[in-house]
């Protein structure tokens, strides 16, 4: 079991720039995937980013590519989003979550993770 907590979401105006974190706790988080979600009112959780356990590769959503990076420090089991030049299209409940899959095809998916956080609100008022 792996339990995630997400951090760092809050209000910020168009073009600002926010970082989250998602603290693992429970099994050692080295041997998990991570990927950020995220969902807006009225609409499905879509994929952002994704890292593999070693951090040598990563994955975007074209919406973000360019300006949402992730990343993760395996020795503190924690997993970054660092988002700049933020929209107002941004706006969503953020999600963290781990995968224990090896396969990047399954990175894209909701349903290629096995843990879930809770969120975090990010707002970008423009």
């Amino acid at each position: 079991q792996v339990q995630l907590v997400e951090s760092g979401g809050g209000l910020v105006q168009a073009g600002g720039s926010l970082r989250l974190s998602c603290a693992a706790s429970g099994r050692t988080f080295s041997n998990y995937a991570a990927g950020w979600f995220r969902q807006a009112p009225g609409k499905e959780r879509e994929f952002v980013a994704a890292i593999r356990r070693s951090g040598d590769n990563t994955y975007y959503a074209d919406s973000v590519k360019g300006r949402f990076t992730i990343s993760r420090d395996n020795a503190k089991s924690t997993v970054y989003l660092q988002m700049n030049s933020l929209k107002p299209e941004d706006t969503a409940v953020y999600y963290c979550a781990a995968s224990t899959s090896e396969y990047s095809g399954n990175y894209y998916h909701t349903a290629g993770y096995n843990y879930w956080g809770q969120g975090t609100q990010v707002t970008v008022s423009s």
